[in-house]
């Protein structure tokens, strides 16, 4: 990667937003991953996870170099904590290496830390069911 980025988050969902589309776009998964608390719970891989499971599954789907867009739709605070609610849309390879494009909408929380900065504590992507 040739410039770091800016992994600051700020009160603006938007900017928020723009900050995980970054960091999920530059396919370093050690990278995204500070976005998140260690105990955050992600199903961004299809499967519920936490932990270092969370961590090597998010490394190795990154690892892909998967493209991202995501627009916030809503956006709820209370005190510390913050629920967006997000349409995306990822292009990636699928296992057959052939070009794939998952759309859906997810529901994120985040929380601030102790030292006051928002932080990722659930990344519950659903995706939208294909049209037959």
């Amino acid at each position: 990667m040739s410039q770091a980025l800016d992994l600051t988050l700020t009160d603006d969902p938007h900017q928020q937003n723009d900050v995980f589309t970054d960091a999920f776009n530059s396919g370093e998964g050690a990278v995204f991953d500070q976005l998140y608390r260690s105990d955050a719970i992600s199903n961004l891989t299809g499967r519920t996870l936490t932990g270092p499971e969370r961590t090597r599954a998010i490394t190795e789907f990154l690892a892909t170099k998967p493209k991202l867009t995501a627009t916030v739709r809503r956006t709820y605070r209370t005190g510390d904590t913050m629920l967006l609610i997000v349409d995306f849309s990822v292009e990636a390879v699928g296992a057959d290496g052939s070009p794939e494009k998952l759309d859906g909408r997810c529901t994120d929380v985040l929380v601030r830390d102790e030292n006051g900065r928002w932080i990722m504590a659930i990344d519950r992507p659903v995706m939208h069911t294909p049209n037959t």
